[in-house]
């Protein structure tokens, strides 16, 4: 049986790849596994991913479906096997002690999904920008706050496998996967913890997928209303089954 799926997406991310899956593996134990899916890097991550592939029999890499960031996403997850579920970016540096920390809450049942604080850094991957991504996100759970303004981020979040079968498909039409995952578990009932422990560096760059900037007004109101139809319509299908 697996006990922790880490759920990683990559698209041309050789740069900082190697430290990050080195930090990951460094935080596994032998029931875990480490799932990679590629969304058609051509800058040498996929060969340097086989390389830790052939090394290390936790690994599995698959090839994305060339859909971007979220389709990836609901590709590797639905390739995941273990009890509780790591989502994983490609460029931040875990620490060690995550997983079992994270595993261990999840495992009391006390909670559907954790979310984790993390400390932001430079590219470097040393130079602290802020000490604290909760403060920068005035991050909590609830899915009404989340819907105004996501503080759900996925390289901080794990969550029991039971909800894949509510976040699974995801639509394309929302803007964010870490802000629907969250939303959904809240709305499910499976209870969020939101914990200070920094249990990631999350790093800053020019090539980020993600940013800490607030969209213009029209493109919130946008991504807003797009993300109740899609909510709406997950509902009703939800009665529907």
């Amino acid at each position: 049986m697996i006990r922790a799926s880490i759920a990683m997406v990559t698209y041309n991310g050789a740069r900082y790849i190697r430290e990050q899956i080195t930090s990951v593996l460094a935080g596994m134990g032998a029931e875990d596994e480490l799932v990679i899916s590629d969304d058609g890097s051509n800058d040498g991550t996929w060969e340097i991913m086989k390389d830790y592939e052939a090394e290390d029999p936790r690994i599995s890499l698959l090839q994305g479906p060339g859909r971007g960031v979220k389709q990836n996403v609901a590709h590797v997850l639905s390739a995941c096997k273990g009890n509780y579920i790591f989502l994983a970016d490609q460029d931040d540096i875990w620490d060690q002690a995550k997983i079992e920390k994270i595993a261990g809450i999840l495992e009391q049942k006390q909670c559907g999904l954790v979310v984790h604080d993390a400390v932001v850094v430079g590219e470097d991957g040393q130079k602290v920008l802020r000490d604290s991504f909760f403060n920068v996100k005035n991050s909590g759970p609830g899915a009404w706050k989340n819907i105004w303004r996501n503080t759900y981020m996925g390289c901080c979040m794990a969550f029991r496998k039971e909800l894949l079968k509510d976040v699974l498909p995801i639509p394309d039409t929302i803007e964010m996967h870490d802000q629907w995952i969250g939303i959904l578990n809240d709305l499910c009932g499976y209870g969020t913890c939101f914990i200070p422990d920094r249990l990631l560096r999350y790093r800053r760059h020019g090539r980020n997928t993600s940013s800490s900037e607030h969209y213009k007004l029209p493109r919130m109101l946008s991504n807003r209303l797009a993300l109740l139809k899609a909510l709406r319509l997950w509902k009703k299908s939800r009665k529907e089954n």
